[in-house]
């Protein structure tokens, strides 16, 4: 968790990566739906469809936290998972895109040696 003050200028950049971010999801979610929905044959299949769209939704959920405590981890999380490139956040102070590279490059030592 971080204490940082947010600037207007600030808080408006970040809205608006965070909204582009979430079209991006929402946009995979939509292509991902409609691919496996075209793929349904059986009843079955329907309610399959119906538990994917739930987690998708949880997922969703669970990542797109605006609360500016979260907000830096939340846009490193957006960066790896592609839904985010990083120069939409160029304005946003240099301590606090410290704090999302080491997010960044924390995880990829992670994965690198795990």
């Amino acid at each position: 968790m971080n204490n940082f003050s947010w600037s207007a200028s600030e808080k408006k950049l970040a809205h608006h990566a965070f909204d582009t971010a979430l079209e991006a999801a929402l946009a995979k979610t939509i292509a991902d739906f409609k691919s496996k929905a075209s793929a349904v044959t059986q009843p079955s299949d329907m309610w399959e469809l119906e538990d994917y769209l739930r987690e998708q939704r949880q997922e969703i959920d669970r990542t797109f936290d605006y609360r500016y405590s979260q907000l830096l981890y939340v846009f490193a999380q957006l960066i790896r998972a592609g839904y985010l490139d990083e120069k939409l956040l160029a304005g946003l102070s240099q301590d606090k895109l410290d704090v999302i590279r080491r997010d960044l490059a924390f995880v990829a030592r992670r994965s690198a040696s795990g």
